[in-house]
């Protein structure tokens, strides 16, 4: 295993120099190789310098997964710069919003976004772009940076608030070193990234597949037939791809055949357990589930495929890495709690940022002095060491005095034939404070309230059966894949004249 104090921007000048004819991304209907990857990056750098940037600056990406992120990732890497991505799916105003709060001297536009009204000097990709990069040469600015060099700031989904800034650092990032072995990721991988790159399940596993000099299949919009059919045109051999993206592809009326594909990864939200069963019958692939945050650089706690096969550490989310140490605390009073006593998740590694990007007070919130990190997800750990995650402490529900985690309501629920998928939250109630109540998209359009509440009696507790059933098209989610619960709660709770994070 190599040191995790690799440099991310040793990727590409190691193999632009050793490897430059091997393909590194697809995406666009264009194959970039390496060593066009090293020179347009070199260009970018010298760009950004003509432009007054340099080490530390933040240059901005909105855009969707296309070849140019990588142009400007390593390009701001050659110079000590920092690329601040931005999701593109946000309102104008909240794009303006995140940009300001990154203080981005620069900005890449795609081409897709080219009329958004955003702060400070913009670059669209296409013909202004290549303009921009041709009329600087392709000379590497030669900027290293140490391990605590920032080389992106990505920001949190902003489920429950304003996204923040959350800056990476070469250290941080260097954890793909030893996960891309973890991953059976080599030279030969094919990897597709579907997730988009300004969130942490993108980039950062992006980067893991090329820390060995693999290619990047990039994927612009996710429709599940396309993504299916992309994997078998582009022989992929590893991807990941969350639960809700899954099902679609496990739901298409023809199977494909993805033979090639020696590994999947999936996480970033909740998987029943009937639907992972579906995902290995269509893939017949190694699967790895992996838990982890932007705050922590991605993956810390990884479910192997040889535990796939107990259905018991099916429901779980699997151990750290080694170089993780993982506990188990009151949120309240921080104290460790036991073997299978339910609490926060508390993480400590080299992967965990140093803080929010000018953000003390919730810096604070989210590091302990001693180098803990809250992830804000409760959960226990059984005596082997597994991760047995429940649900987001704010999405806990507590009806009657009892605590209630939706993830074992909906995974009972998930099994009946009828629901295509599901999520619980809780509702305000006179008598109990809050009840259950289930969200269902139909699979089958004859399924009624009633049936799923008599399957709720004969699978759930008392006080964890759901006492209402709403039924919906779609479940909102955010792009890293997690149902954003807030806005199911919303117009109960408003109702309530009160409302939960």
């Amino acid at each position: 295993m190599r040191s995790m104090d690799y440099r991310v921007v040793e990727i590409v000048r190691r193999f632009g120099r050793d490897r430059p004819g091997s393909p590194v991304i697809v995406g666009d209907g264009r194959t970039i190789v390496y060593g066009e990857l090293d020179a347009r990056s070199s260009r970018v750098g010298r760009a950004l310098l003509a432009a007054g940037l340099g080490a530390g600056a933040r240059v901005g990406y909105v855009g969707k997964n296309a070849p140019e992120f990588f142009d400007v990732l390593f390009g701001a890497a050659k110079i000590g710069a920092v690329i601040a991505p931005v999701n593109w799916r946000l309102t104008p105003a909240e794009i303006a919003a995140v940009l300001a709060d990154a203080g981005a001297g620069l900005t890449v536009v795609d081409h897709e976004l080219a009329g958004l009204d955003l702060p400070g000097r913009t670059v669209v990709t296409g013909p202004e772009f290549e303009a921009w990069i041709a009329a600087h040469p392709a000379d590497d600015p030669g900027f290293v940076g140490g391990p605590d060099a920032v080389v992106a700031q990505l920001y949190t989904s902003g489920t429950t608030g304003t996204p923040k800034g959350v800056p990476l650092t070469n250290r941080n990032f260097s954890v793909g070193v030893r996960r891309s072995e973890l991953w059976l990721m080599d030279g030969g991988s094919v990897n597709l990234v579907p997730m988009p790159l300004f969130h942490v399940g993108g980039t950062g596993y992006a980067l893991t597949g090329l820390y060995p000099g693999g290619r990047l299949v990039l994927v612009r919009d996710i429709r599940p037939a396309e993504l299916a059919d992309t994997m078998v045109e582009h022989g992929v051999t590893n991807a990941f791809i969350v639960p809700s993206v899954l099902r679609a592809m496990c739901d298409l009326p023809e199977r494909r055949n993805y033979s090639t594909v020696r590994a999947i990864g999936y996480g970033a939200s909740p998987i029943t357990t009937e639907l992972l069963k579906r995902v290995i019958e269509t893939f017949r692939a190694p699967m790895f589930q992996s838990y982890g945050m932007t705050e922590t650089t991605g993956t810390i706690v990884q479910l192997d495929p040889a535990d796939h096969e107990d259905p018991r550490l099916m429901r779980s989310a699997g151990r750290p890495y080694p170089w993780v140490e993982l506990r188990i605390a009151d949120p309240a009073t921080g104290e460790g709690l036991g073997t299978g006593e339910t609490g926060e998740v508390w993480v400590r590694t080299t992967q965990n940022t140093s803080g929010y990007w000018n953000r003390p007070a919730e810096t604070a919130r989210l590091l302990t002095p001693d180098g803990w990190l809250r992830t804000g997800d409760a959960g226990h750990l059984d005596e082997d060491g597994y991760l047995f995650l429940t649900d987001r402490l704010n999405d806990m529900i507590v009806s009657g005095g009892e605590n209630v985690f939706p993830v074992e309501i909906e995974e009972a629920l998930a099994v009946h034939p009828g629901v295509a998928d599901v999520a619980v939250i809780g509702v305000p109630d006179e008598r109990w404070g809050e009840t259950v109540l289930a969200v269902v998209v139909r699979r089958d359009p004859a399924l009624t309230e009633e049936t799923l509440l008599q399957h709720g009696r004969e699978h759930l507790a008392g006080f964890k059966r759901p006492r209402r059933i709403a039924f919906a098209d779609a479940l909102p989610r955010n792009p890293g894949g997690k149902v954003l619960k807030k806005e199911l709660r919303a117009p109960y709770w408003s109702e309530a004249g009160r409302s939960i994070g």
